[in-house]
């Protein structure tokens, strides 16, 4: 064996070897999008159970209502108070005054919130709308509503599956028994996958 050969043999070993570890540690990344990608196609696969509602009315302590009144960001100040008060979900998304009341928005990924609030009686209205679990599963596929720690999670399951296709393509074209096959699987994949974006997203 020439050391040509040998340190080719050892370049496919050590790339066959990670392929193989990425592959393990994708498996259910893998099966998460493809299985939440169908979802998102076909919403009524699975529509599941209608969205929860909740209502709440109470009145602020008046040094809490005193707090929101002196704070410079009212509207933060007032989701910061409410939410250990009452049941909230998602994140602080911003408020604005709305006929007299300050209202206060939140949003995630298990649902959304309107917060409510008169500024001279203490007066609290809490609407929250928890969302299904098939919801949910769309919504950490998509990560529009997810929070940043959430959406580093999706980069690196993202870097790893690229990763892992780039390795896996790698090994087809190391091999010279494989590399014209991978050469037209290539060329075939490109061509379908244009037609389509030529034929279908238009």
């Amino acid at each position: 064996m020439t050391k040509e050969s040998a340190g080719k043999g050892g370049t496919l070993r050590l790339i066959r070897d990670w392929h193989g570890y990425l592959s393990a540690l994708s498996f259910l990344i893998l099966l998460f999008f493809a299985g939440t990608g169908v979802l998102l196609n076909h919403p009524d696969l699975y529509p599941g159970p209608g969205v929860p509602f909740e209502e709440k009315v109470f009145y602020l302590a008046p040094v809490d209502l005193a707090k929101i009144n002196a704070a410079a960001d009212k509207e933060r100040a007032f989701f910061d108070i409410v939410s250990r008060q009452a049941p909230t979900v998602g994140r602080f998304e911003g408020g604005t005054m709305m006929s007299g009341a300050l209202v206060v928005r939140t949003e995630g990924v298990r649902g959304t919130g309107d917060l409510e609030l008169n500024l001279t009686t203490g007066q609290t209205q809490v609407n929250v709308s928890r969302h299904n679990a098939v919801t949910v599963l769309n919504g950490l596929h998509m990560a529009q509503t997810a929070g940043k720690s959430w959406k580093i999670v999706l980069d690196v399951a993202s870097g790893l599956l690229i990763v892992m296709a780039i390795l896996g393509y790698a090994l087809f074209l190391l091999l010279r028994f494989r590399l014209r096959t991978a050469l037209i699987l290539t060329g075939l994949s490109l061509a379908g996958f244009f037609a389509a974006f030529i034929v279908l997203a238009t």
